[in-house]
């Protein structure tokens, strides 16, 4: 992106950066955990999606002096992580007995992963599901820096893109 790349004599445009949040609810279980996350249990979810990019420069644009529309953010996201995962149930594939249990429900919403479904498994995935979604619609305008998953009000993971 450009904002990374300007030379040292080039006046540098600042990195802005814009935030989204979501919230969503569903349930999960960690299987081996030693502790009360071993049961099924549920979360009120909250996502924050943090994107960089140059502020948009055309004169007259709606989006004008702005990294992205924040609902724009806000749909992107919603349709990439919320709606897939919201009042759904989120497995472990190797959870045997609660993916069993799951699928004697008719048209129950169950996610599975190929890990437990920990706070910072989740944040991983919704990344790499954010950057696909974002590069689809921005192509390389907007990048997606920064996810965090709130699996309570004080309690999260952040996951982010390694720059090599």
């Amino acid at each position: 992106m450009h904002c990374y790349t300007r030379g040292p004599t080039e006046r540098r445009a600042p990195l802005v950066t814009i935030t989204r949040r979501l919230e969503f609810d569903a349930g999960h279980r960690i299987p081996h955990h030693g502790n009360q996350c071993r049961h099924l249990h549920g979360h009120r979810y909250a996502l924050e999606v943090t994107v960089a990019g140059d502020l948009v420069t055309r004169e007259g644009a709606a989006d004008q002096a702005m990294v992205a529309d924040f609902s724009e953010v806000k749909s992107i996201a919603q349709a990439a992580v919320v709606a897939r995962w919201d009042h759904a149930f989120l497995v472990w594939k190797e959870d045997r007995a609660v993916v069993e249990f799951l699928s004697t429900l008719p048209d129950h919403r169950t996610v599975v992963f190929d890990q437990p479904p920990t706070a910072e498994h989740l944040a991983a995935t919704a990344l790499r599901l954010l950057e696909d979604a974002f590069r689809q619609r921005f192509a390389d305008r907007l990048e997606v820096i920064g996810v965090r998953l709130y699996e309570t009000p004080n309690a999260w993971a952040d996951a982010a893109p390694i720059r090599r």
